[in-house]
């Protein structure tokens, strides 16, 4: 069984890094408002932002993988394991959502993609053996940056591209649920320096991550 559960959680891995992740809920389309305002086609330079910016997302996506991957393999609750593995599914849709997106844009993923699920496999294994409450803490400060990025990335993409930012607000909303699931599970606060090394480490990849 236990042999049963790696095989599947190397088989996700690798769909993370070659871009073939299950969508299991359809892409998020523009407000009705939105889809039928005729805005300008966006310019080359507002494409590549927009693509920068996806890049950093699918590139959080990827991490994400990782770190309930190593969460679900590190817990020895069935009732975490089901939580971890319900957000893992959501964050399947968001890394096929902005794959779809990139390439829509005629852009590409981050060609550093399997540094970053290395290191957030690492980081989440870490956080799993110190404990379900740490792990859990993790999980929910993890979600509450994210959150942020993903509101400061709503400012920031070009005012025409409805079609991010719609796949961008979804995220959003299913960001900031795991999260409050996590802390309802009985995740702790992180200590501030935890969660500044966290943010710090965030800043130098999605950094590169616009670039490559």
């Amino acid at each position: 069984m236990w042999l049963d559960e790696l095989i599947g959680e190397f088989d996700r891995g690798l769909r993370s890094l070659t871009g073939v992740s299950r969508m299991g809920r359809p892409l998020p389309v523009p407000h009705e408002s939105a889809a039928m305002a005729e805005a300008p086609e966006l310019s080359p330079a507002e494409r590549a932002h927009a693509a920068g910016l996806m890049r950093v997302n699918h590139v959080g996506e990827v991490c994400a993988q990782a770190l309930y991957q190593a969460q679900k393999l590190t817990t020895r609750s069935p009732v975490l394991r089901a939580m971890f593995e319900h957000a893992a599914a959501e964050e399947e849709d968001h890394l096929a959502w902005t794959a779809k997106r990139l390439e829509a844009l005629d852009s590409r993923p981050s060609l550093l993609n399997p540094l970053w699920y290395a290191g957030a496999l690492a980081v989440g294994l870490a956080a799993g053996r110190m404990g379900d409450r740490v792990s859990l803490g993790f999980m929910a400060e993890t979600e509450r940056q994210v959150e942020l990025h993903l509101d400061s990335h709503l400012e920031k993409l070009p005012a025409a591209d409805h079609e991010s930012r719609a796949i961008v607000e979804q995220m959003r909303i299913d960001e900031a649920q795991h999260g409050r699931a996590a802390m309802d599970a009985g995740g702790v606060e992180l200590p501030f320096p935890a969660r500044a090394l966290m943010r710090a480490m965030s800043k130098v990849m999605t950094r590169m991550a616009y670039y490559l």
